[in-house]
C-alpha cells in the first residue's frame, strides 16, 4: 500500500511541476530536478522523506 501512495504522490508532483513550469515560471522546474534528485538519492541510501511522512501518517507497508 505503502508503494501505491508514493507512486500517485511522486507522480502528481511530477506532473504539477510540468504545469507549473509551462503556466508560471520555468524555475518551477528546480521543484522537479529535487525530485528528481531525491529518488535518485532514496534508491542508494533507503531512506526517503516521503515515505517517512507516509509511515507516520498511518499507511502500511
Amino acid at each position: 500500500m505503502l508503494n501505491k501512495y508514493f507512486r500517485v504522490i511522486v507522480g502528481f508532483m511530477v506532473l504539477l511541476t510540468v504545469f507549473l513550469t509551462y503556466y508560471v515560471s520555468i524555475n518551477w522546474l528546480w521543484f522537479g530536478v529535487f525530485i528528481g534528485v531525491n529518488m535518485i538519492q532514496s534508491a542508494f541510501t533507503k531512506w526517503c522523506l516521503l515515505e517517512t511522512i507516509l509511515i507516520k501518517l498511518g499507511v502500511k507497508k
